[in-house]
């Protein structure tokens, strides 16, 4: 699934097809809308600094779509105006020249073109803000406060904040009757709640709207639990929720977010985040140091919570943050018989082959939960003699739609789709692992994927009518001599970095796999082998050494003389990316802390990395299974300074920053020598020699990954220094830096980086040094390595140090201070302390 960056280019580009002028040219009243007074059409509140504004708007958008969309095949780009189904009244930002609202009170009550001159808004004599609308003989009210007001004499203040509050006459220290910021919209402004109340049950939360256009009920909410869990939901029957932050666990939210804030040059020290959780109620918040600036955060039309900043000098909104990162996690994003694309911004949702969208307008509006239907009804004859017709059409690596159901009898792949097929309701169906799964009804959440986290089991069996199974299949044959060409750009792209490689091989004399190895040697090239020497160098790949996210790794020998490693990645498409990943990072790079790579397979479907082989396997087995050799002090201290190295050679040394994004001790492998090297380049991103930020496709791992990997925000090489950092604290303790769950009340205590920081503030160090080695350490060295992971980990990117620096201190050239304890562990620690009382 693509993370937040894809995401975010997608934003970028959607703002360019959609355009809004500002929500009102009223003429400003005050701030202040006093009883006996009204606010009609043409009329408008504003705030006392000038910030929001208060009135009668109505949404008008222009919306260019781009050649190739929907509806406009001809090429160019198109231009329409839509405008809201009616006017509303609601709370804007009174100085952007973008409409933006943040709060309104008709959302689901659009106030008609003919009933606006006789609407207004005003304070009821039963001491509520209510929106009527006259004629000569009725009046009809369309919106209301509805408080049970005390007070003989009440005014409506708009106050700084941009919260709309019915106040009493006197005193003025008491609180609001009513206020905006108890019944928000979509939107949370500074200073603003969303939570609830222990003692009343009285809930803040949000809801979607539902277009760019139509500011009614959408189709996600994002609430706090009675359980004080906080989570975002689809409002389908039945709900699902999709991105849970668990009770107790929302304190280290706020400290990864305020770490996270200040990451950002956009966000440090303008925002911060709150989080209470007492007796009467838990809420989250957020403050803004600058109150010039203009933030807010909304839940997107697409279910994404999001932090949005004006930029002046851009004159925009920019998303700093959103969760969840990826597009596709939201149930049911692109509605009924879609399929989700998560690398394929701006227009990530898009019908099911032979299916199409129900409104085209909808979906340039962001509406898509009509999905797409049919172009030909199913035959649903299968009580007659010769059964049903429709056919079922795969779809290959794709995530499985949601709520699928079992059918235990079905237990070979045609007893499967007999099933699905002699059922009406079947849409599809799956056979995977030996078991059966079918869908009826409408299919929800498909999305494609680059590979990560999916097998090629993975294939969804699509019911289809047989007249367009037919035209689909005459489709890909007209389509054939043009799939050639396709393919053949694909292979030119890809191929002009295989071509550098194979005129790098020619420069230097190599030949292809049969010319014997001593001829290649210390060259500095790679090789292009065959699949068919491949297969006999690893005796058809039938010694299998281990595997990763994608792909397995095999032994074999060249020549009857060099050992290899053999990573053959599963499924040409699905490993792709990290294939080009790996070949054009390490391939034209060596490192003695790098692991090398010997060449290369590129043939059909097949690819093949093939490396030098590390005869101790890799440094996770060592500290983590019993049955593997220990590593003395000594040889652990060598294995951090020689990472160090590799990871200092890729950042600072080679032609581009080279961010290896997967740092972990399963990555390290351990030569005969027990020296050590970076292995497994797939996620490898590469920055300007400027180390400015880059946007990658890719995550690396769990424990190992840094705060800012939250918010999905494009990265630096300080991803890297974070994960190097957990990774030490792993070589000198032997322990997974993953919480290991004993009870409720010991859950943090067994983390051991909230132990180490710690006892290394304490001076204990012979506790944090693994047991395995019985005390045999260099005290000096041990308090070295934990103060550089410290460092390392902190949760402030701008903290951590370079990795060349981190080098020269494990050399014993460069000092560091003491490490602050970092405010994500500190977090945990004060609950681990609490849960202990």
């Amino acid at each position: 699934m693509a993370p937040l960056h894809v995401v975010l280019a997608g934003l970028v580009f959607f703002s360019s097809l959609h355009t809004a002028a500002p929500c009102s040219t009223a003429t400003a009243t005050g701030d202040t809308l006093a009883a006996g007074r009204a606010l009609a059409a043409g009329d408008k509140l504003v705030s006392r600094n000038g910030k929001f504004a208060l009135g009668f708007f109505r949404i008008r958008q222009s919306i260019a779509a781009a050649a190739g969309t929907a509806g406009n095949s001809t090429g160019g780009t198109t231009t329409t105006v839509s405008s809201s189904p009616g006017w509303y009244l609601g709370i804007w930002f009174n100085k952007i020249p973008v409409c933006t609202t943040v709060w309104i009170a008709n959302r689901e009550r659009p106030i008609a073109e003919s009933e606006l001159n006789t609407t207004q808004l005003r304070i009821s004599t039963d001491g509520n803000l209510v929106i009527v609308s006259s004629n000569t003989t009725t009046e009809s009210k369309l919106w209301s406060t509805e408080v049970v007001n005390s007070t003989d004499s009440v005014s409506a203040l708009l106050n700084s904040t941009g919260n709309l509050a019915l106040l009493p006459e006197t005193p003025s220290n008491v609180a609001p009757l009513w206020q905006s910021f108890d019944y928000p919209t979509d939107v949370g402004l500074p200073t603003a709640k969303i939570g609830r109340n222990k003692l009343t049950g009285f809930n803040r939360s949000f809801v979607s709207k539902k277009s760019l256009i139509e500011p009614g009920f959408g189709s996600y909410s994002i609430d706090v639990g009675i359980d004080g869990a906080m989570r975002l939901t689809s409002r389908s029957s039945p709900p699902v929720v999709y991105w849970p932050w668990p009770a107790g666990r929302l304190a280290e939210l706020v400290q990864a977010l305020d770490g996270l804030m200040d990451s950002d040059p956009r966000t440090k020290g303008l925002l911060k985040p709150t989080f209470k959780d007492d007796d009467e109620e838990v809420y989250f918040s957020y403050t803004i140091t600058d109150d010039s600036a203009s933030v807010f955060v909304p839940i997107d039309i697409s279910g994404q919570l999001k932090l949005n900043v004006w930029s002046k000098a851009k004159e925009s909104w920019e998303t700093v943050y959103a969760q969840p990162s990826d597009f596709c996690t939201a149930h049911g994003v692109c509605g009924p018989f879609t399929v989700c694309n998560g690398n394929s911004a701006p227009l990530f949702c898009d019908c099911l082959e032979t299916f199409s969208r129900k409104s085209p307008r909808d979906w340039d509006l962001g509406d898509r939960t009509g999905g797409c239907a049919r172009n030909t009804p199913l035959d649903c004859s299968n009580r007659s003699k010769t059964g049903s017709t429709d056919v079922f059409h795969p779809v290959s690596r794709v995530k499985l739609p949601f709520n699928a159901q079992r059918i235990e009898d079905a237990t070979t792949p045609s007893n499967c789709a007999g099933a699905c097929l002699n059922d009406c309701s079947c849409t599809a169906y799956s056979y995977s692992n030996s078991k059966c799964s079918v869908w009826h009804g409408e299919l929800l959440d498909v999305s494609l994927d680059d590979g990560i986290g999916i097998t090629g089991q993975d294939v969804l069996y699509l019911r289809l009518a047989a007249r367009d199974f037919q035209s689909l299949e005459k489709k890909k044959k007209k389509q054939k001599p043009g799939a050639i060409v396709a393919a053949t750009a694909s292979i030119v792209s890809f191929g002009l970095m295989v071509l550098i490689l194979l005129v790098v091989v020619w420069r230097n004399r190599f030949k292809w796999f049969d010319v014997p190895l001593h001829d290649t040697r210390g060259s500095g090239g790679i090789i292009a082998f065959r699949y068919i020497d491949l297969v006999r160098a690893t005796k058809n790949f039938s010694e299998r050494l281990g595997g990763g996210g994608f792909g397995s790794v095999f032994k074999g020998v060249l020549n009857e003389s060099t050992t290899i490693a053999a990573k053959r990645l599963d499924g040409a498409r699905q490993g792709e990316k990290q294939f080009r990943a790996e070949v054009s990072s390490i391939g034209l790079i060596q490192h003695i802390n790098l692991v090398k790579l010997i060449g290369f397979c590129c043939e059909g479907d097949n690819r093949l990395l093939v490396y030098e082989h590390m005869s101790n396997g890799s440094l996770d087995a060592h500290l983590f299974q019993s049955n593997a050799t220990i590593l003395n002090w000594s040889t652990r201290y060598q294995i951090a300074i020689g990472v160090a190295r590799g990871l200092c050679y890729l950042h600072q040394s080679c032609r581009e920053c080279i961010i290896h994004c997967d740092i972990k001790p399963e990555n390290i492998l351990l030569d005969a020598s027990f020296a050590p090297k970076i292995a497994d380049f797939g996620m490898a991103a590469f920055v300007g020699r400027d180390f400015s930020r880059v946007m990658t496709t890719f995550r690396g791992t769990a424990g190992y990954l840094a705060p800012e990997w939250l918010s999905g925000v494009a990265i630096t090489p300080k991803v890297d220094v974070y994960s190097f950092g957990m990774v030490l604290l792993e070589i000198i303790s032997g322990k997974r830096n993953t919480p290991e769950v004993s009870s409720k009340s010991s859950y943090q205590v067994v983390f051991f980086p909230v132990q180490a920081v710690s006892k290394l503030r304490e001076g204990d160090l012979q506790s944090l040094v693994d047991p395995q080695l019985h005390g045999d350490f260099d005290f000096e060295e041990a308090e070295r390595v934990c103060k550089v992971a410290f460092w390392c980990i902190q949760d402030n990117e701008c903290d951590r140090p370079t990795m060349g620096e981190v080098v020269r201190v494990l050399e014993g050239l460069q000092e560091l201070d003491m490490p602050p304890m970092p405010r994500l562990l500190a977090a945990i620690t004060e609950r681990s302390h609490a849960a202990l009382l």
